[in-house]
Protein backbone atom coordinates (compact mmCIF):
# COMPACT_ATOMS: atom_id res chain seq x y z
CA UNK A 1 0.00 0.00 0.00
CA UNK A 2 1.47 3.39 -0.76
CA UNK A 3 1.70 6.46 1.55
CA UNK A 4 -0.82 8.92 0.29
CA UNK A 5 1.46 11.50 2.09
CA UNK A 6 4.89 10.48 0.18
CA UNK A 7 5.79 12.04 -3.26
CA UNK A 8 5.29 15.49 -5.31
CA UNK A 9 2.28 17.76 -4.48
CA UNK A 10 0.12 17.65 -7.46
CA UNK A 11 -3.45 18.99 -8.36
CA UNK A 12 -5.48 16.64 -6.84
CA UNK A 13 -3.97 16.37 -3.76
CA UNK A 14 -3.79 19.89 -2.93
CA UNK A 15 -6.97 20.39 -3.63
CA UNK A 16 -7.46 17.88 -0.73
CA UNK A 17 -5.45 19.89 1.22
CA UNK A 18 -7.24 23.26 0.75
CA UNK A 19 -11.07 21.58 0.96
CA UNK A 20 -10.33 19.89 4.30
CA UNK A 21 -9.22 23.41 5.77
CA UNK A 22 -12.45 24.93 4.32
CA UNK A 23 -14.23 21.73 5.61
CA UNK A 24 -12.77 22.58 9.07
CA UNK A 25 -13.50 26.14 9.53
CA UNK A 26 -16.96 25.73 8.34
CA UNK A 27 -17.73 23.16 10.39
CA UNK A 28 -16.51 24.90 13.47
CA UNK A 29 -17.66 28.32 12.84
CA UNK A 30 -21.57 26.33 12.15
CA UNK A 31 -21.07 24.82 15.57
CA UNK A 32 -20.96 27.78 17.21
CA UNK A 33 -23.21 29.94 15.45
CA UNK A 34 -25.52 26.93 16.54
CA UNK A 35 -24.36 27.67 20.31
CA UNK A 36 -24.41 31.17 20.54
CA UNK A 37 -28.15 30.69 18.69
CA UNK A 38 -29.47 28.67 21.16
CA UNK A 39 -27.84 30.53 24.18
CA UNK A 40 -29.30 33.74 23.92
CA UNK A 41 -31.55 34.39 26.38
CA UNK A 42 -33.26 36.99 24.58
CA UNK A 43 -34.16 40.68 24.33
CA UNK A 44 -33.98 42.89 27.77
CA UNK A 45 -36.35 45.29 26.12
CA UNK A 46 -38.82 45.26 23.33
CA UNK A 47 -38.44 49.01 22.31
CA UNK A 48 -34.58 50.41 23.67
CA UNK A 49 -34.94 54.12 22.34
CA UNK A 50 -38.52 54.37 24.40
CA UNK A 51 -36.59 52.81 27.44
CA UNK A 52 -33.88 55.17 26.65
CA UNK A 53 -36.21 58.15 26.93
CA UNK A 54 -37.15 57.36 30.90
CA UNK A 55 -33.81 55.97 31.94
CA UNK A 56 -32.60 59.22 33.66
CA UNK A 57 -35.58 59.85 34.89
CA UNK A 58 -35.97 56.66 36.57
CA UNK A 59 -32.35 56.16 37.65
CA UNK A 60 -32.45 59.62 39.64
CA UNK A 61 -36.00 58.86 41.20
CA UNK A 62 -34.42 55.04 42.17
CA UNK A 63 -30.99 56.40 43.56
CA UNK A 64 -32.86 59.13 45.39
CA UNK A 65 -34.41 56.25 47.26
CA UNK A 66 -30.98 55.59 49.19
CA UNK A 67 -31.43 51.95 49.21
CA UNK A 68 -28.64 49.50 49.75
CA UNK A 69 -29.70 45.52 48.50
CA UNK A 70 -27.85 42.58 49.14
CA UNK A 71 -28.65 38.83 48.25
CA UNK A 72 -27.13 35.45 49.94
CA UNK A 73 -27.85 32.08 49.62
CA UNK A 74 -27.58 30.16 52.85
CA UNK A 75 -29.05 25.97 53.00
CA UNK A 76 -31.29 26.93 49.69
CA UNK A 77 -32.58 29.71 50.79
CA UNK A 78 -31.97 33.10 49.22
CA UNK A 79 -32.36 35.88 51.76
CA UNK A 80 -32.82 39.26 50.10
CA UNK A 81 -31.87 43.17 52.41
CA UNK A 82 -32.81 46.06 51.66
CA UNK A 83 -31.76 48.87 53.72
CA UNK A 84 -32.36 52.82 53.15
CA UNK A 85 -29.79 55.46 53.57
CA UNK A 86 -30.04 55.04 57.51
CA UNK A 87 -29.41 51.02 57.45
CA UNK A 88 -32.78 50.37 58.35
CA UNK A 89 -35.13 47.02 56.70
CA UNK A 90 -37.04 48.53 53.87
CA UNK A 91 -40.38 46.97 53.44
CA UNK A 92 -41.16 47.03 49.99
CA UNK A 93 -44.94 47.61 48.31
CA UNK A 94 -44.02 44.37 46.21
CA UNK A 95 -40.52 42.98 45.01
CA UNK A 96 -40.34 40.03 42.10
CA UNK A 97 -37.42 39.12 40.31
CA UNK A 98 -35.43 36.14 38.55
CA UNK A 99 -33.20 34.01 40.23
CA UNK A 100 -30.86 32.32 37.21
CA UNK A 101 -27.41 31.95 35.99
CA UNK A 102 -25.64 34.59 34.33
CA UNK A 103 -25.23 32.87 31.08
CA UNK A 104 -28.45 30.49 30.41
CA UNK A 105 -32.43 30.65 31.53
CA UNK A 106 -32.84 27.04 31.38
CA UNK A 107 -32.18 27.29 35.46
CA UNK A 108 -34.45 30.28 36.03
CA UNK A 109 -36.45 30.40 39.01
CA UNK A 110 -38.94 33.35 40.38
CA UNK A 111 -38.24 33.03 44.00
CA UNK A 112 -41.57 33.73 46.45
CA UNK A 113 -40.16 36.73 48.85
CA UNK A 114 -41.34 36.49 52.33
CA UNK A 115 -40.42 39.68 54.71
CA UNK A 116 -39.74 38.48 58.11
CA UNK A 117 -39.11 41.70 59.51
CA UNK A 118 -35.84 42.07 58.50
CA UNK A 119 -35.12 40.63 55.25
CA UNK A 120 -36.64 38.74 52.49
CA UNK A 121 -36.85 35.34 52.26
CA UNK A 122 -37.68 32.50 49.23
CA UNK A 123 -36.66 29.16 48.91
CA UNK A 124 -34.46 28.62 45.79
CA UNK A 125 -32.72 25.10 44.09
CA UNK A 126 -29.15 26.01 43.37
CA UNK A 127 -25.74 24.45 42.92
CA UNK A 128 -22.46 26.00 43.73
CA UNK A 129 -21.09 29.42 41.24
CA UNK A 130 -21.85 32.68 39.72
CA UNK A 131 -26.19 33.33 39.89
CA UNK A 132 -27.57 37.09 39.11
CA UNK A 133 -30.95 38.07 40.77
CA UNK A 134 -32.64 40.26 38.43
CA UNK A 135 -34.78 41.84 41.30
CA UNK A 136 -37.55 44.32 40.73
CA UNK A 137 -39.18 46.12 43.45
CA UNK A 138 -41.64 49.25 44.37
CA UNK A 139 -41.38 51.46 46.96
CA UNK A 140 -44.52 52.31 48.89
CA UNK A 141 -44.63 55.48 47.05
CA UNK A 142 -44.93 53.56 44.22
CA UNK A 143 -41.02 54.02 42.93
CA UNK A 144 -39.75 51.73 40.67
CA UNK A 145 -36.67 49.65 41.71
CA UNK A 146 -34.58 47.57 39.45
CA UNK A 147 -31.33 45.99 39.85
CA UNK A 148 -28.94 42.90 39.08
CA UNK A 149 -27.28 41.42 42.02
CA UNK A 150 -24.50 38.97 41.36
CA UNK A 151 -24.89 36.03 44.00
CA UNK A 152 -22.02 34.15 44.27
CA UNK A 153 -23.09 30.18 45.44
CA UNK A 154 -20.70 27.90 47.29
Amino acid sequence: MTNPFSGPITGPKFFAIISSFFIVIIGVNIVLAYQAVHTFPGLETDDSYLAGQTFDRDREAQLALGWTVDAVVHQDELQLTITDSAGKPVQVADVTGIFGRATETRDDQTPAFVFDGTMYRAPVATSGGNWNLRLVAHAQDGTLFQQRIVVLVD
